[in-house]
């Protein structure tokens, strides 16, 4: 979506990079990003990221099922170690140190996600894990839905670029979901058939919905199937990865 906008000479590089982001499925990044890169494009961005984020239930699954066989999407996987509360602690810490010391214009991104985690994970400060999944998040909500549609004038969306930015937002979203199923091929080959290719759609970052999705349509093959949070992993990774891209293209372009 990047080099394809950048290609129109209807964008700059810097709005370019702001659509390309598009494609991970996150709307807080694609947001974010937009911002700083584009404020002019702002509402579209948003518009076409939480779209498409909605739609996940109805983009990806003809795309899953067209790029799997009904033999790799019944396949079961073995069920989770159990993991420590000292991991899930030094998970957040040592991601949001090692991507921001990487980038560290990504910093604020995962930083807020990252805290969130040490907040429910920690089990200390369970008033403050309560107020920031509940009340502060549906606050967050209300004031960003406001501020954004509150840039959504006529003169923004009755333009060519709106189209041209919900429909190469379409189109990276499912490459996104196409690449992730093809990683999944090629290691359900690697391990000899123990990884189900299906996982790989949740590699972009609507987290859960992606995930849900991947559970979805390998319980359909096999009801006795629960991919769920064999499919969180590659959820919070596309999190985790949209993220850097931003970083990436706020160093080029910022």
């Amino acid at each position: 979506a990047f080099m394809f906008a950048n290609a129109t000479g209807l964008f700059t590089p810097a709005q370019a990079a702001a659509i390309g982001i598009i494609g991970g499925a996150d709307g807080p990044t694609s947001i974010y990003i937009a911002n700083n890169l584009a404020p002019e494009l702002v509402a579209p961005i948003a518009v076409a990221a939480y779209s498409y984020m909605a739609l996940i239930p109805l983009i990806q699954p003809p795309i899953m099922k067209l790029l799997t066989t009904k033999k790799e999407r019944a396949v079961k996987m073995n069920q989770l170690r159990k993991v420590s509360k000292t991991e899930k602690i030094v998970f957040p810490v040592a991601t949001v140190l090692f991507c921001s010391l990487l980038l560290p214009s990504v910093a604020p991104l995962l930083g807020m996600l990252m805290l969130g985690n040490i907040f429910k994970e920690s089990g200390v400060v369970q008033r403050l894990s309560d107020t920031a999944q509940n009340n502060l998040i549906n606050i967050i909500t209300i004031m960003l839905g406001v501020s954004v549609g509150a840039t959504a004038n006529g003169q923004i969306f009755l333009r060519v670029q709106t189209l041209a930015i919900i429909a190469m937002g379409l189109a990276a979203f499912a490459f996104s979901t196409a690449g992730g199923i093809i990683l999944g091929k090629i290691l359900y080959y690697a391990t000899g058939g123990k990884i189900n290719p299906l996982i790989g759609s949740a590699g972009v970052s609507a987290v859960p919905m992606a995930a849900r999705v991947s559970q979805t349509v390998g319980a359909k093959e096999n009801p006795t199937n629960f991919l769920l949070m064999h499919a969180m992993g590659p959820n919070v990774a596309g999190v985790i990865g949209s993220a850097v891209a931003a970083g990436f293209f706020m160093i080029v372009f910022g």
